[in-house]
């Protein structure tokens, strides 16, 4: 079966990127490798919503289990009722894999949480930007300039935000991809995909 084989290949496929979400979330909350930043809560806020863990971690994660485990349905009725089940958890997982996506590069833009000198001294918070409309590398020159602490704070939140957007929009193309396969096995059954000619 094309449908079945397609949704066990896709679900197969999105493990690894949710797995790589967990991680780089996880990471995002120590930085430096240093937990006291977390204790403190001295994080941008996208990284304590924690969007790669819950969202584009576990979400995903169980939308790939039903796609592996939905595609052995026998019976006609029993994989269209599977494909209709596919299509509300793929939404699903679509839908946080956005948001994940769109949380991540809010991060990005924003900005990272640190150390850094004000007018009344060193400060913790998100270091203004002299000219808002300045590329993200111009950017990140600035805020690796202007934040003390933690160390290298701007590389790690850039090259794991990246790593967290790129997982997710590829997680979210998955996703869409999985819905028009699990609606044309709701509309053509079990049967579509199957080569029905045979050699002479």
């Amino acid at each position: 079966m094309c449908v079945a084989q397609c949704s066990r290949c896709l679900g197969w496929t999105l493990v690894p990127l949710a797995i790589i979400c967990i991680l780089a979330n996880v990471l995002l909350l120590f930085p430096d490798l240093q937990t006291r930043y977390l204790v403190e809560g001295h994080l941008t806020s996208e990284a304590r919503w924690v969007t790669g863990v819950w969202a584009s971690g576990v979400l995903v994660l169980v939308a790939a289990r039903v796609f592996v485990s939905s595609a052995n349905k026998k019976g006609c009725c029993g994989f269209r009722a599977a494909m209709v089940c596919q299509v509300g958890y793929t939404c699903v997982a679509l839908a946080a894999a956005g948001f994940c996506f769109l949380t991540c590069g809010k991060g990005l833009v924003q900005g990272p949480h640190c150390l850094y000198n004000g007018t009344q001294g060193p400060v913790w918070g998100i270091p203004p930007l002299p000219d808002a409309s300045e590329t993200l590398y111009v950017r990140s020159a600035y805020w690796a300039s202007a934040c003390i602490e933690p160390r290298n704070v701007v590389l790690w939140n850039v090259s794991l935000f990246i790593t967290l957007m790129a997982a997710s929009g590829i997680q979210a193309v998955l996703c869409t991809v999985n819905i028009i396969n699990s609606l044309l096995g709701m509309l053509c059954g079990p049967s579509f995909g199957i080569n029905k000619y045979t050699l002479a």
